[in-house]
C-alpha cells in the first residue's frame, strides 16, 4: 500500500508499505478521507512537542473497517467488517497522575495518531485502538465526517468555557477551528457571534455557516469588548488582540496551536482588575462520542466546509495550500485516483 511520511523535520515521501496487521485489541481501516489541519503543519516543521520521525501524518480521519484484532469483541466491542467508522486519535497510558484524576488529555504520555509517535490515517489502511473506534450510521457521508474529530475538539473548547446564555462571542479565525467554535456558539445560547479573518474568502463560508457578524477587524464590529473571546489561529498578534478585547469578568480561550516557543504580551494588571479568566484547551476529553451523534444530527454545516480533496501524489500541494491560506477545509482521500476542487 501506499503512505505519505514526514521522514523527517521539513522532509515527507510517498512511500510503498506493507498494509499494516490489526494487533489482538486494534481495528485495520480502509481510510476514506483524513482532514489536514494546523498540527500538520507543527508535526512537519518539528514545532510540536514529542514527534518522532518517521512518522505517517494524519488525525482527522474516517474510513471502512477491513479486519478485526482477535480480541477486538471479547465481550466489550460489537464491530463488523464493512462498518463505516469514525477515529479518535489521542491515546493515554491510563496511569499517570492526569489520566487518574479524570485528564487523559494532559497524559504526560499522551500520544496522537499521526502526531507524536504513531502513524496516522495518511496511506490507505491503517490501524487504530479499538477503544478510539465509533461506528457511524451507513447513511453518514464518510468524507464529511472526516470533521468529527475537530468538532470533537471544539467540544471540548467550549467545555472548558461558560456557556451562559445570553453572552457575546468574538472567535478570531474562520477556518475549520474558527468556523466550528463559532457554529457551536449559537448552539450555546449566545447573544451574539463575531467572526474575525483577514481572509475575505474565508469569511465567505463563515456566511454559509450561519455566522452573521463578520469582519476582517475586531475594530469594524459595534461592540468593543465581548464576554468570550476565543483565538483559533495560533497567531501571537492576534492572540494579543484579542486579549484587549474581553469584557471584565469575562474568558479568553487560547484554542489556536502556535509555535511551542513562543511568547505573547499581555497586561497582567487588565487580567487582575477585570477578572478575566485564561483558559487553554487541549485536544478531546470525552466529546468523540458527542461529536459523532452531533455530527449526524446536523449540528454543521459539513458541506460548505470543504472544499479540496487531494490523491496521496498531491500531499505537498495539499499541504502548501494550506499554508497559504487558499481554500476551506482540505482533504487527502489515500483510496481515490484524482485529486478534486469540491467548492471552488
Amino acid at each position: 500500500m501506499r503512505a505519505i511520511v514526514f521522514t523527517a523535520e521539513g522532509e515527507l515521501a510517498l512511500e510503498e508499505r506493507e498494509k499494516p496487521v490489526p494487533g489482538d485489541k486494534e481495528i485495520l481501516i480502509e481510510t476514506a478521507a483524513v482532514g489536514i489541519c494546523g498540527t500538520d503543519t507543527h508535526v512537519f516543521d518539528g514545532e510540536f512537542e514529542g514527534t518522532v520521525f518517521p512518522l505517517v501524518p494524519g488525525h482527522e480521519a474516517t474510513g471502512t473497517i477491513v479486519a478485526l484484532g482477535e480480541a477486538v469483541n471479547d465481550g466489550v466491542f460489537d464491530f463488523r467488517v464493512g462498518d463505516h467508522v469514525a477515529v479518535n486519535p489521542s491515546t493515554t497510558c491510563g496511569e499517570c497522575e492526569f489520566c487518574l484524576n479524570g485528564h487523559q488529555n494532559l497524559c504526560r504520555f499522551w500520544n496522537g495518531l499521526g502526531v507524536v509517535a504513531s502513524d496516522g490515517a495518511s496511506q490507505q489502511y491503517f490501524t487504530a485502538p479499538a477503544g478510539n473506534v465509533y461506528r457511524l450510521r451507513p447513511e453518514t457521508d464518510l468524507f464529511e465526517a472526516a470533521l468529527i474529530e475537530p468538532l470533537a475538539c471544539a467540544i471540548r473548547g467550549w467545555d472548558v468555557l461558560p456557556r451562559r446564555l445570553g453572552d457575546h462571542v468574538l472567535v478570531y479565525g474562520s477556518g475549520t477551528m474558527g468556523l466550528l467554535m463559532a457554529q457551536l456558539a449559537t448552539r450555546t445560547g449566545a447573544a451574539s457571534v463575531t467572526i474575525v479573518d483577514l481572509n475575505e474568502d474565508r469569511l465567505r463560508t463563515a456566511a454559509e455557516c450561519g455566522i452573521e457578524l463578520r469582519y476582517t477587524s475586531a475594530d469594524q464590529a459595534e461592540r468593543e469588548k465581548w464576554d468570550v473571546v476565543i483565538d483559533c489561529t495560533g497567531n501571537i498578534r492576534a492572540i494579543e488582540d484579542a486579549l484587549t478585547r474581553v469584557k471584565p469578568a469575562g474568558f479568553f480561550q487560547d484554542f489556536g496551536v502556535a509555535p511551542a516557543d513562543r511568547t505573547a504580551q499581555f497586561s497582567p494588571f487588565r487580567v487582575y482588575r477585570d477578572e478575566i479568566s485564561i483558559v487553554g484547551t487541549m485536544a478531546v476529553l470525552n466529546s468523540f462520542g458527542r461529536a459523532v451523534e452531533m455530527f449526524e444530527a446536523g449540528a454543521i454545516n459539513a458541506k460548505a466546509m470543504i472544499s479540496h480533496s487531494f490523491v496521496l501524489d498531491d500531499y505537498a500541494e495539499a499541504l502548501d495550500l494550506f499554508r497559504k491560506g487558499d481554500g476551506r477545509k482540505l482533504q487527502i482521500r489515500p483510496n481515490d485516483t484524482e485529486s478534486r476542487v469540491l467548492i471552488p
